[in-house]
């Protein structure tokens, strides 16, 4: 059984992730694979697959991860939301999940579909919380599992103090470690580990955008939930019409951004794909993650 938390625990070195969504035809299939093959050989920590709230998207998610469990050599987590879902369901998918040889799943309430800020109405024989969805999935078999983290606070919640009581809760549901939430600043993300560190030793991992597009600029805002701050804001915006300067620009500024968290200790990088691998390739090699095994591989076929 490879259980993420065991993969971090047992590497010296920071290491990184990746994460994917599931193609919508046979065209974006093709690109997801490719990515996933030529991301293989560099050895991540993990690879992960979103889970939309749509029928289609989600038997996406759980015939590609099962096939990274069967058909390659990484280390699969699939995303499970409780959108559109009884509690029947949920265990079925569950269940699906272990007998593929999938034993770690990211536990996400979801947001409404169509509109994420939408009124949030569960499933009348669902389940409501994020939190209720670990502890099903705890009760079901040896997984494990990972929730969600917001550096800025959830887009529902109140104020700071109240995301981290239920991001605690969560943890204490029996969650092994949180993945945040995009983020602008190092220090946005270190508050957010020392809010958590008050009252869970759970592992907290960063979640990176690459910036190689406008496209991801506004991406990146969008999930932040917050604005970006005016100096990054004045490094981005004016090379929108230059695609090749944006990009430059854009990886340099996220390749700062991760020499920071490591040197804050940070253990892992989870990257945001948008099911493309150059971007994270040229991250993981600047930023020295490749692991130790893989390394005289590659300079051999380099």
């Amino acid at each position: 059984m490879r259980r993420v938390v065991d993969r971090l625990s047992s590497t010296r070195c920071p290491t990184f992730s990746v994460e994917f969504f599931p193609p919508r035809n046979e065209a974006e299939e093709t690109i997801l694979w490719r990515s996933i093959r030529e991301l293989e050989p560099l050895d991540p920590a993990y690879i992960s697959i979103t889970y939309g709230a749509g029928g289609s998207s989600r038997d996406g998610t759980i015939q590609n991860i099962a096939r990274v469990a069967t058909d390659t050599t990484l280390v699969p987590m699939a995303h499970l939301t409780a959108v559109n879902h009884s509690v029947a369901e949920l265990r079925n998918v569950i269940g699906h999940f272990a007998a593929v040889g999938v034993h770690n799943i990211l536990a996400l309430r979801g947001d409404p579909p169509g509109d994420p800020m939408g009124e949030w109405v569960p499933h009348p024989e669902g389940l409501t919380y994020a939190e209720e969805l670990v502890r099903l999935i705890r009760e079901l078999g040896d997984f494990c599992v990972g929730v969600s983290a917001f550096p800025y606070g959830h887009p529902r919640s109140p104020d700071l103090e109240t995301d981290t009581r239920y991001l605690l809760r969560k943890l204490d549901a029996g969650a092994d470690f949180a993945i945040a939430q995009l983020f602008f600043e190092a220090e946005d993300f270190l508050r957010l580990r020392d809010r958590v560190a008050t009252g869970s030793d759970a592992l907290v991992l960063p979640g990176i955008m690459p910036l190689t597009t406008p496209r991801t600029w506004r991406k990146t805002i969008e999930l932040s939930g917050a604005m970006p701050p005016r100096w990054l804001a004045d490094r981005l915006e004016p090379l929108s019409d230059d695609p090749k300067a944006f990009r430059a620009e854009g990886l340099d500024v996220i390749t700062e951004l991760c020499e920071r968290l490591l040197a804050e200790g940070v253990p892992e990088l989870h990257f945001y794909t948008f099911n493309r691998s150059k971007a994270t390739r040229e991250l993981v090699d600047r930023l020295g993650l490749r692991s130790a095994r893989t390394k005289p591989v590659l300079a051999a076929q380099s």
